[in-house]
Order: C-alpha cells, then sequence, then structure tokens
C-alpha cells in the first residue's frame, strides 16, 4: 500500500521521534552554556531530517525534487550525529545518553538511504494532466 500522507512514512515518524528526544535532551541535560551553540546545532539538524522528508513527500510527483529532499535528509541525519559526536567529546553529553541517540541515527540513516534508493528506482512520475 502507497503512504497517502508524509505520516505514513516509517522514517518520517522515526526522524519526527528522534527530534523530539534531541529537543528534550538538549534543553535538559546539556550544560546552560550549550544552549545557543552546539545545542541549538543539533536541535536544528534533528528538526531538519523531519522537515526535508515531508517537503520531499509533498513534491513526490517530481523523483529528482523527491530525491533532492531525501538526500537532504539523510545529510542532516549525517551533521546531527556529528553534533552528537562533539557532544559527547566535548563532555557535555554523557555517554549513554550519547550511544542511544547515536545508534538511534544510525538506523534512521540506514532507512533513509534505503527509502531514498527504493524512490529511485521503483518512482513513476505521474503525466500531468492539460
Amino acid at each position: 500500500m502507497k503512504p497517502q500522507a508524509y505520516n505514513d512514512l516509517e522514517v518520517y515518524s522515526l526522524s519526527k521521534d528522534l527530534a523530539v528526544r534531541v529537543h528534550h535532551m538538549s534543553i535538559t541535560e546539556l550544560p546552560k552554556f550549550e544552549l545557543y551553540e552546539e545545542a541549538s546545532q543539533v536541535r536544528r539538524s534533528s528538526k531538519a531530517i523531519a522537515a526535508n522528508i515531508v517537503e520531499g513527500f509533498a513534491r513526490r510527483r517530481y523523483k529528482n525534487d523527491f530525491l533532492l529532499l531525501l538526500t537532504y535528509a539523510i545529510a542532516s541525519c549525517d551533521e546531527t550525529k556529528a553534533h552528537l559526536e562533539l557532544l559527547v567529546e566535548t563532555g557535555s553529553l554523557n555517554r549513554s545518553r550519547f550511544s542511544e541517540l547515536h545508534e538511534s541515527y544510525r538506523e534512521l540513516g540506514a532507512k533513509l538511504y534505503n527509502f531514498r534508493a527504493a524512490v529511485e528506482s521503483n518512482h513513476q512520475t505521474r503525466k500531468t494532466m492539460g
């Protein structure tokens, strides 16, 4: 069954849930001096994943647009992992929380990559009327 809305996509649900977790973690668990530095960056990159999936799904009629936005989602996923790595390496994020989030983003990245590959090989552009 084809998804009828972006929130039918597993990658969207996972990315949104992770963005909420990162948002709360960045506000409640990181040192206050990180609030406008790395915490802000990790919040933005984590939220960009879901946003790019939504925008891509809205443009799914146009294969190249859809693929580009899914590529942006993958890039934002990688960026989020890099911010988490910086936070743990600077001592701002505890190792167990880092491991949990980093592994979740690694899994999401794999799912996004597979989803993009499926769109690339199975996408059929609809002919426009008119």
